[in-house]
């Protein structure tokens, strides 16, 4: 489980197609902290790590987690949204986050706000109902919250210290992200549906 506040921006050094893709993330984190089998979540996706070095671990991502994410367009010297896994006692600063990306969001404005700058997404049709105004989603990772929905579309604020710590800084419109839905939304849905 993760909380949507990222801790690290990692950087992809290498990517290996085998069966899989395996990836190796610079980081700055402490890497004899970071063990074998540790989860981490990369631009919201929770991938385990399966190989350590100096500044770098390496994780392997398989076809179908590439299918459902923004992981088939890593690149080399691409810099990603890195959180560790919430450890018992940590503070939750943003939502529960499970690291289970359920699509992509596109970007398709965006506007400066004072300091900030608003972010418009559309979202895919058959997660739309799940995004409500005032409540949150992870976008790459991060845990946000919902200004305004317009059918499949709704639009988020990102202050200027979000933008400097994530990838937000970066972003363009066109540009995917991933995209999970909060799971209180998910299961009060399901429960409408299934009373109906």
């Amino acid at each position: 489980m993760f909380t949507g506040i990222v801790t690290d921006l990692g950087e992809i050094v290498s990517l290996e197609k085998t069966g899989d893709l395996r990836a190796r993330i610079r980081s700055g984190y402490d890497m004899s902290t970071v063990e074998i089998g540790a989860s981490i979540a990369h631009a919201g996706v929770c991938l385990t790590v399966i190989a350590t070095g100096a500044d770098w671990y390496d994780v392997q991502i398989s076809g179908e987690t590439v299918s459902k994410t923004n992981i088939g367009a890593w690149e080399l010297g691409k810099h990603i949204n890195l959180e560790r896994a919430l450890k018992v006692g940590d503070e939750l600063g943003g939502h529960i986050v499970s690291g289970h990306v359920d699509g992509v969001a596109e970007i398709i404005a965006m506007k400066d706000e004072g300091e900030s700058i608003r972010f418009s997404f559309r979202a895919p049709d058959m997660l739309a109902k799940y995004i409500a105004p005032k409540g949150s989603v992870a976008l790459d990772g991060c845990s946000l919250t919902v200004n305004e929905v317009d059918g499949c579309t709704f639009g988020i604020n990102i202050i200027p210290h979000t933008k400097s710590v994530t990838t937000f800084g970066t972003a363009r419109v066109g540009d995917m992200v991933n995209l999970e839905i909060d799971t209180l939304a998910r299961y009060v849905a399901r429960l409408t549906e299934w009373k109906a």
